[in-house]
């Protein structure tokens, strides 16, 4: 299984406002600062951000001085969540295309499958996470 781009910076992003949560829970953080942290786009990030905070993963504030922290304690969010959430096919093959779609034996193997992944990963808070993980070191000039 592989997740896409979009829920790794999901994950990331959320990751990354625990920690800071955890230090300074009424902290803001920037769209441009956990984009150039992470090494990704601000648009990609942007995106992230609005989907998380529309679902009420993050609170974002608007505004001069705004930016965006969880939504919701950490320990509250499990990451099977996130993904259900951010992927948007979690088909680990391309059923829809197959022939032998109606009469597949591989189908129900593949759904235990998905359904397994998606058990051990609501196992799993963001806070759990969060205990074995550490905030990049920004770069001096």
């Amino acid at each position: 299984m592989h997740l896409t781009a979009h829920t790794d910076y999901a994950l990331r992003i959320l990751l990354h406002a625990a920690l800071t949560a955890a230090e300074d829970p009424q902290a803001l953080l920037s769209i441009a600062e956990v984009a150039a942290a992470h090494r990704i786009s601000r648009n990609h990030a942007m995106k992230v951000v609005n989907e998380l905070g529309n679902a009420g993963l993050l609170e974002t504030v608007r505004g001069r001085g705004g930016g965006f922290r969880l939504g919701r304690p950490a320990g509250e969010i499990r990451l099977g969540d996130v993904v259900r959430l951010t992927e948007p096919n979690l088909q680990p093959a391309d059923c829809d295309n197959c022939i032998m779609r109606r009469h597949c034996g591989l189908i129900p193997s593949l759904d235990r499958a998905i359904h397994a992944f998606l058990a051990e990963l609501d196992k799993q808070t963001l806070a759990q996470a969060a205990v074995e993980s550490r905030l990049p070191i920004p770069a001096t000039l």
